[in-house]
């Protein structure tokens, strides 16, 4: 019995020491800044740390600094320690993107929930463009994300997320363990939004009516600005619900918009299949960037 115990000890010990060198810890840090003399935004710094990188900044036709988010690891595996941190300076304006679906895999045993803290800081008159490729959570995954947005006054976000099910050609529909994300907003210091959402499949059913039911994709688009009159929202939510009433469609897509505290919108969508929901965070994007910033929306160019 000492014997099997020892065996039993030296499995474990293996499979988490196995665990720990499977794990990363890395930050990527960006740091835009306006170029006063050309007017155009430029990747002023970054640090960056594996398997998070970017591998340059492109300037968009208004002038925007582009960015592409790679994950050289090609997913998020169990126990990760990933952080992204973007300081967009005072007038500058940034988008970021991803270079595909955010994959977040089954941890190995001994593994613990795989972590991504995102920290946002835009200044006076700055806008950030976060418009990322769906997050798809395997079968068994465990994931918390935590995103923190601080803006100034006269600053602006648009920050998209979409969740996906999982790998549905396989048949892997709502197979992970936990999901969990938390985003807080703050304007000037004040919260304007909190939200948690914390979904376990496996232990409360997402096909409940009162859950998802039959809808398989979900996504939230956040819009604010510092500082806007309250009439510019109100118009600004009127128009988009006319947008969002031509995209819904009861029996495969739903779409809905309400106002913050101030400062801003957030729009929800629930569909059947992943593809119809893009043009719909597309359409709201290009009418709210013209209304509250009066530029045009350029969709990001994808790199390989």
């Amino acid at each position: 019995m000492g014997t099997l115990a020892g065996v039993a000890k030296c499995a474990r010990e293996t499979r988490q020491a196995q665990a720990l060198a499977d794990r990363e810890e890395s930050w990527l840090r960006l740091d835009f800044e306006r170029d006063s003399a050309g007017g155009r935004t430029v990747l002023a710094s970054s640090h960056q740390e594996p398997p998070l990188k970017v591998v340059r900044a492109f300037t968009l036709e208004d002038g925007a600094a582009l960015v592409h988010l790679h994950n050289v690891s090609g997913g998020v595996l169990g126990g990760d320690r990933l952080g992204l941190a973007v300081r967009v300076g005072p007038g500058a304006c940034a988008q970021v993107t991803t270079t595909g679906a955010t994959r977040i895999y089954r941890p190995r045993d001994g593994a613990g929930t795989a972590l991504q803290a995102n920290e946002v800081t835009i200044g006076e008159n700055g806008l950030l463009e976060y418009l990322p490729d769906p997050l798809i959570p395997f079968a068994g995954a465990r994931f918390t994300q935590r995103t923190s947005i601080r803006l100034a006054q006269g600053a602006g976000v648009f920050w998209w997320e979409m969740v996906m099910p999982g790998r549905e050609a396989r048949g892997e529909i709502f197979e992970y363990a936990s999901l969990e994300l938390r985003t807080d907003l703050l304007a000037m210091g004040r919260p304007i939004a909190m939200e948690r959402v914390r979904l376990e499949p496996r232990n409360r059913s997402l096909r409940l009516l009162a859950r998802l039911g039959a809808f398989r994709t979900w996504a939230s688009f956040y819009i604010c600005r510092v500082g806007v009159r309250a009439g510019v929202w109100l118009e600004l939510e009127r128009d988009l619900r006319e947008i969002l009433g031509g995209l819904s469609r009861n029996a495969e897509t739903l779409w809905g918009i309400s106002a913050l505290v101030e400062h801003g919108l957030v729009a929800r969508c629930v569909a059947k299949r992943g593809r119809d929901v893009l043009p719909g965070l597309q359409a709201i994007w290009s009418a709210a960037k013209q209304r509250l910033f009066g530029r045009v929306a350029v969709p990001p160019r994808k790199v390989n």
